[in-house]
């Protein structure tokens, strides 16, 4: 798969929306929906780098979908984090949106001052 679909599956799983990917990296919503939908569209390196650190996969991920170059990117993270990371895994498709879903609610009440 190329980077279009990768990019697609990785918002998918992570259930974004284009806007809140668009929020986050400061890309025009316009430019991340050709890359959605052009054929062979691609990012720059500075805008790959951002979709991928908002989406939490590597650069190397999203254009090559090797799933074996994110354990180097697990293994940087602190340990009560990777331990987030593999209880979910272990979650059936339906019970890991939700428990990203919970966690979202969680950033946006911490965001408003009430966490």
């Amino acid at each position: 798969m190329g980077f279009k679909e990768n990019l697609k599956g990785q918002l998918a799983y992570s259930d974004m929306l284009v806007k809140e990917l668009s929020a986050q990296t400061g890309i025009k919503r316009h430019t991340l929906d050709n890359y959605l939908n052009t054929h062979n569209a691609i990012p720059n390196a500075e805008a790959a780098v951002r979709i991928a650190q908002a989406l939490g996969v590597t650069v190397e991920y999203l254009v090559t979908g090797d799933e074996k170059r994110q354990e180097k990117t697990l293994a940087a993270l602190p340990l009560d984090l990777r331990l987030l990371v593999n209880i979910t895994e272990k979650l059936t498709p339906r019970s890991r949106k939700l428990a990203i879903k919970l966690v979202k609610v969680l950033k946006e009440q911490e965001d408003e001052g009430r966490g």
